[in-house]
């Protein structure tokens, strides 16, 4: 009979064809759990993980962990430490099972100590006695004494704790001088120091000591791992002591390995602030010349060492050296810097093989932060691997490429310089369709595509047409067409989205490859803008939108359910309003040609005591664009906020648009509608020297150029003059002749963060509303889960999820009678920490009014640098509130009590007649 119920529940699809609420699953679940047969068991254990899925509530996961670990006992319990970390019973079964004379039951309780301490401030106060009697006892085997240390780590709590955690280990290291026991207290040491933060600096010296006096080399190599964990979590921490001494066992060490790990070490704390301390004028010191320290000495030895890990990180070391001491004169240093760099790209160019490549993604990094940091250097750098590119293997070429498109997008002047050698690179490669050979072509477009600056020319794009056409596959063609529309090369990729078309077997893929096409060919049509030619930029601007508006509708058939593609086609939408709101703009402007003043309308001005209406419509015209923009702002500014999982390079595209938007806003404002009042601080001119991209610099050129333009006719002309529409209609020329860049969120997420929200109580059906009487308070219950992909966490995290439910009346009951009404509307926020992605809070909701409410829940959420973003999802339920029995039955005594006295009043009526 058990193993027929138990078959009706294995039927997998659903739990069987009768789908089961979470309840009767998890007592199928038990009986599986419960059988005497092992194969049942099994089979039991491992639909767990699917009825996890279907019901991800704490309240049902909660009850599987603890049925599953009653069959796997403590250990299973150690992995419930997130979930139960605070439960009483737990502690107590843990401190138990530590006394056992089982062994596996005694590992398994060290196992569930360690992951408790880790949560629970309370079991690791009341844990740390007995761990350390348990250390300290002879009877204890050595063995367990391993495996019990490292739960000192966790004794981080408090600075109490932590206190007498650092002591006992302090013992421990004197007291047992054999290397596993001394690596595991040092490497427990360090974890501790590292989590509590109040004794780094005695572990690095502790760290230090035993380099450089202890001969075992496993001490030696514990010791460098150890600190370069603290180099970097705490680089903060290192005094120029602890680095002179780390200098000096480096110079002195005969063995390459441990040599290699030193240097690592110091090249993660040579860019740091430590290398500032390393640097700076000690009042002891006379002198602390970069040139004449250990540290340099070191770096120079090591930068042509045979080993190229040990030359990777000398270089490194000078690079960083160079450009942090941006005060001194430090020749000789970038010198050797730049040689240092030029072997090893030598050296690692012509190796394919993993250490090769990793050496080389080290040096071209250097290389990248050298010619920022130094840009008299850059041209040198460039020109070395603009030399080594020809001779390279592929893989390094890819490396390279990535190089030099990094180098170009900080300094575009070095941009021309590349072109030619680019080019003729691009010729000679792609004889083979493997699948290095395909990413090349995609790496080295991107480099001429960052070079170029500008619009391609046509023998650049058709070398280009001209390989892809021979060698190159789908995936390669749109992957090149893509980074054009991030490049702002709307003409090539407009060509490759077209070639791609009839080269996909889905229509959705189809219909998202017309639609780039489209918007490519809209903005294509922006390129041939004029200033000072307004009739030309209205018919490019109408062009435009024609091609926008085709784009829009075969995005939007593009889109999935399960690919919504929202950010897409609400970033066109804004891009088609914006190109709108200046063609209005532009046609406002020309009215005043049109359309001038009335003779009258200086008298009008006066009697109407507004001095603006002297200019005639044109004012409110004016004043309604400046309405539009700002509307567009706020638009963008809530796209914004919507693109939680989107990365910093996109979030600052959609962040220009919003500025162009405010600048158009307040360039009205200045010269025409308020030009007294307006203030130019707030919109001071920002150096477009640190922008991230050549779009990004441009347009906060535009912006400088135009703000000036405001400023100086907002103090030398009375509005509205021909020279303020011509000032407004060029600042809108100039913002469309910079191409639009469709930056990486528009084609890719590369994070993903959604939030599932279940509220209780919730109806059997989402249509029916849920009852409640009118004289109590409904308790909604909101609990939620973050779900991630892939990545998550890759550009921000979730620090907290704001909830806000609100609820509006959507239709009243029939009765006439009046009821007293307190609370009349519902409107409540909470903010809540996941807790393992978990979040779970409560609502007391009055209804007084009866008849059917509108309950909405929406969800944002907080990263951990306090900036809100409206996530989603939203969800509504229905609330149907009635009259409670004892008011309904006091209204109808008074109903009936009112009767006889109508009935007779009428009889006397009757009776006057």
């Amino acid at each position: 009979m058990a193993s027929n119920s138990t078959k009706s529940f294995l039927a997998d699809a659903g739990y069987g064809e009768q789908e089961l609420d979470a309840n009767s699953a998890l007592m199928e679940l038990d009986k599986g759990l419960r059988s005497g047969k092992l194969g049942e068991q099994c089979e039991a254990v491992v639909r767990f993980p699917r009825l996890f899925q279907k019901y991800p509530f704490p309240i049902l996961i909660n009850s599987a962990f603890l049925k599953l670990a009653d069959v796997f006992r403590v250990g299973m319990l150690g992995s419930l430490a997130s979930i139960i970390p605070e439960r009483k019973n737990a502690h107590h079964s843990i401190r138990q099972s530590l006394d056992s004379h089982d062994n596996v039951e005694v590992e398994a309780a060290v196992f569930a100590a360690a992951n408790f301490s880790a949560q629970s401030k309370d079991f690791a106060i009341g844990i740390c006695n007995k761990i350390s009697e348990m250390i300290q006892g002879l009877a204890t085997p050595v063995d367990l004494k391993l495996k019990l240390i490292p739960i000192l780590q966790h004794m981080h709590h408090d600075a109490i704790l932590a206190s007498s955690a650092r002591q006992l280990l302090q013992q421990l290291v004197t007291s047992y001088p054999s290397t596993k026991m001394v690596i595991v207290s040092l490497h427990t040491f360090t974890l501790l120091a590292a989590s509590s933060l109040v004794d780094t600096p005695k572990q690095i010296q502790l760290l230090l000591q035993y380099l450089k006096n202890d001969p075992r080399k496993a001490v030696k190599r514990l010791a460098i791992q150890d600190l370069k964990l603290l180099a970097n979590k705490t680089p903060h921490t290192w005094s120029r002591e602890n680095i002179q001494a780390l200098c000096e066992c480096a110079l002195q060490i005969p063995y390459d390995s441990l040599k290699l790990g030193m240097l690592s070490v110091l090249s993660t704390l040579s860019g740091t602030i430590a290398i500032k301390h390393y640097f700076s004028i000690a009042p002891g010191n006379v002198s602390s010349s970069p040139r004449s320290s250990d540290l340099v000495k070191l770096a120079q030895e090591c930068c042509y060492h045979n080993n190229r890990g040990i030359a990777a990180h000398g270089v490194r070391v000078l690079t960083n050296i160079t450009v942090s001491c941006q005060d001194k004169d430090l020749l000789a240093l970038e010198q050797d810097a730049v040689f240092g760099l030029e072997s090893l790209l030598v050296l690692c160019s012509q190796d394919d093989s993993p250490g090769a490549q990793a050496t080389l993604k080290m040096a071209l990094n250097c290389m990248v932060k050298l010619a920022k940091g130094r840009p008299h250097l850059s041209q040198s750098v460039v020109e070395t691997l603009l030399t080594q590119l020809h001779s390279a293997q592929d893989a390094a070429r890819i490396l390279m490429c990535h190089c030099l498109a990094a180098i170009a997008m900080q300094l575009p002047v070095l941009g021309d310089g590349m072109l030619g050698d680019l080019m003729e690179l691009y010729k000679v490669i792609g004889r083979s369709a493997t699948d290095k050979q395909q990413e090349l072509l995609v790496s080295l477009a991107t480099v001429i595509f960052v070079a170029s600056q500008k619009a391609l020319s046509a023998e650049v794009k058709a070398v280009i047409k001209q390989q892809l056409e021979s060698v190159s596959n789908g995936w390669t063609v749109y992957r090149i067409a893509r980074q054009a529309s991030r490049m702002g090369n709307h003409d090539m990729a407009r060509e490759l989205y077209q070639s791609l078309l009839t080269q996909v077997a889905s229509e959705h893929f189809y219909f998202w490859l017309n639609s780039l096409k489209e918007f490519s060919h809209a903005e294509q049509c922006l390129t041939g803008l004029q200033e000072e030619n307004y009739s030309s930029a209205l018919s490019c601007i109408a062009e435009s939108l024609k091609f926008y508006h085709k784009g829009i509708a075969s995005l939007t058939a593009a889109s999935t359910p399960l690919n919504p593609l929202s950010f897409q086609c609400e970033f066109v939408k804004l891009r088609i309003d914006l190109l709108q709101a200046f063609c209005q703009l532009i046609c406002t402007c020309n009215s005043l040609k049109t359309s001038p003043p009335p003779a009258i309308a200086t008298t009008i001005a006066m009697t109407l005591g507004n001095d603006l209406q002297r200019c005639g419509r044109i004012s409110n015209q004016m004043k309604q664009s400046m309405e539009e923009f700002r509307s567009l702002a706020s638009r963008y500014g809530d796209l914004y906020q919507a693109s939680f999982d989107a990365d910093s390079a996109t979030l600052r595209n959609v962040e220009l648009q919003q500025q162009s938007c405010l600048l158009i806003s307040h360039a009205i404002e200045a010269l025409i509608l308020d030009p007294e009042s307006a203030s130019f601080q707030e919109y001071g001119t920002t150096a477009a020297a640190h922008a991230d991209s050549e779009y990004e610099r441009r347009m906060m050129s535009v912006y400088n150029h135009v703000l000036e333009e405001v400023e100086s006719l907002n103090r030398k002309y009375t509005p509205v003059s021909y020279m303020h529409t011509a000032c407004l209609c060029n600042a809108i020329i100039a913002l469309l002749k910079v191409p639009l860049s469709f930056q990486r969120y528009f084609f890719q997420k590369l994070q993903s963060t959604s939030i599932k929200l279940a509220l209780s109580p919730s109806p059997r059906n989402p249509a029916e509303p849920i009852a409640v009487q009118n004289n109590q308070q409904l308790a909604l219950k909101v609990e939620g889960v973050v779900q991630h992909g892939s990545k998550p966490g890759l550009f921000r995290k979730i620090q907290s999820v704001c909830l806000n439910v609100s609820s509006t009346l959507q239709s009243k009951s029939g009765q006439d009678y009046k009821i007293p009404i307190d609370n009349m509307t519902n409107e409540m926020e909470q903010r809540v920490e996941p807790h393992n992605d978990y979040f779970s809070t409560q609502f007391l909701l009055n209804f007084a009014i009866l008849g059917t409410h509108n309950i909405t829940v929406e969800s944002s959420v907080k990263d951990a640098n306090g900036i809100v973003w409206k996530t989603g999802p939203r969800t509504t339920i229905f609330v149907k509130s009635l009259e409670d029995p004892y008011s309904q039955q006091i209204r109808l005594q008074q109903q009936q009590a009112q009767q006889p006295l109508q009935q007779q009043q009428q009889r006397n009526a009757y009776t006057r007649f």
